[in-house]
């Protein structure tokens, strides 16, 4: 494991194109270009955000989100297929690890899922969200443990989680016993107000302390006009709101970069391993200032099917390598 090396890494502030798979997809590749421009190894999108984050579900009750609902199912992202296909192309295009938010459906059902794309343009995990939050349960079904996994990228050992699963300690030490160095975070932005911007900034700083590891944090934005396409009631509007903190976090806890906390925008700061060396040399969660005789995690990292062939061999989509079929979508110029 080197912690010699440095990488650059960015986290990715932008609005998604409302009900529009294609175009919130376009705005994600012009990103990547852009992200890789100021010399990013690594691009971190926030929570589900091709096609959009359902956040209907936050102010609609249930039993009027039916259409909404539908809506997001038509726009949603299979998994290979065309949106997965033009991300892996513009990761090995521009040589960048690319960790993407996206709704994925499969069959009748949808996840809050998380791609990981290695520099190659290698789909390496496709992850899903292990426990949907309160209105997202109308949304999303539940993941399993197999994305809960550390991987070998181009850029270190990297992990991901979404959203509220940061509290969920269990899930968050079982990637910090495989050693993550670089942590993805991904919130959704533009909701509940500075609370959830104040509580953002607390999560992160605290997993890269716990952890000794850089965190990436990406959160969605909502311009003042999505916001009315979204819910006219006013007072839903100003919940819709705030709850912004596109930040990078060092070893110590510390900004590397100045946080985005409204509009669009893209964070960038230089990740020099050595840090992680420097913090865990003193506190190192799963190593020296563990107790695994006293406190010990067990975890499943099995994929749960609801079918299991006679002899016990199941279909897996663990790795997937890019399709490269054509697509809907054009790359960037690269300069």
């Amino acid at each position: 494991m080197d912690y010699s090396r440095t990488v650059r890494a960015a986290a990715v502030q932008i609005s998604p194109v409302l009900f529009s798979r294609d175009g919130t997809t376009e705005k994600v590749l012009q990103a990547i270009a852009s992200s890789a421009k100021e010399g990013a190894e690594l691009v971190v999108f926030p929570e589900t955000f091709i096609p959009y984050y359902p956040y209907f579900s936050f102010v609609q009750p249930p039993v009027l989100m039916g259409k909404e609902h539908m809506r997001l199912y038509e726009e949603a992202v299979t998994v290979p297929g065309p949106v997965s296909d033009a991300v892996s192309r513009a990761a090995r295009s521009y040589g960048i690890v690319v960790v993407l938010g996206v709704n994925e459906r499969d069959n009748g059902s949808l996840y809050n899922t998380q791609l990981i794309f290695d520099a190659d343009g290698t789909l390496l995990l496709k992850r899903r969200k292990i426990t949907p939050t309160y209105h997202e349960r109308m949304v999303w079904g539940q993941g399993d443990g197999s994305g809960l996994k550390v991987l070998d990228t181009a850029v270190g050992k990297l992990g991901a989680l979404a959203c509220w699963e940061h509290y969920n300690p269990l899930a968050r030490f079982a990637l910090m016993a495989q050693h993550e160095q670089i942590h993805c975070a991904q919130f959704p932005g533009s909701l509940v107000g500075q609370i959830f911007t104040d509580q953002i900034e607390v999560t992160i700083r605290h997993h890269a302390l716990e952890s000794g590891c850089f965190v990436v944090n990406a959160t969605g934005w909502l311009s003042p006009e999505q916001v009315g396409q979204i819910t006219s009631d006013e007072k839903l509007q100003r919940v819709l709101s705030g709850g912004c903190n596109t930040a990078i976090i060092g070893p110590e806890g510390n900004h590397l970069c100045t946080p985005i906390t409204e509009g669009e925008g893209i964070a960038i700061a230089d990740l020099d391993f050595s840090l992680i060396t420097k913090r865990k040399r003193m506190m190192d969660s799963v190593g020296h200032y563990s107790r695994p005789d006293l406190l010990q995690l067990r975890v499943n990292l099995d994929a749960q099917n609801v079918m299991e062939v006679a002899d016990g061999i199941q279909a897996t989509d663990e790795t997937i390598d890019p399709y490269l079929q054509p697509t809907p979508y054009s790359l960037p110029p690269t300069s």
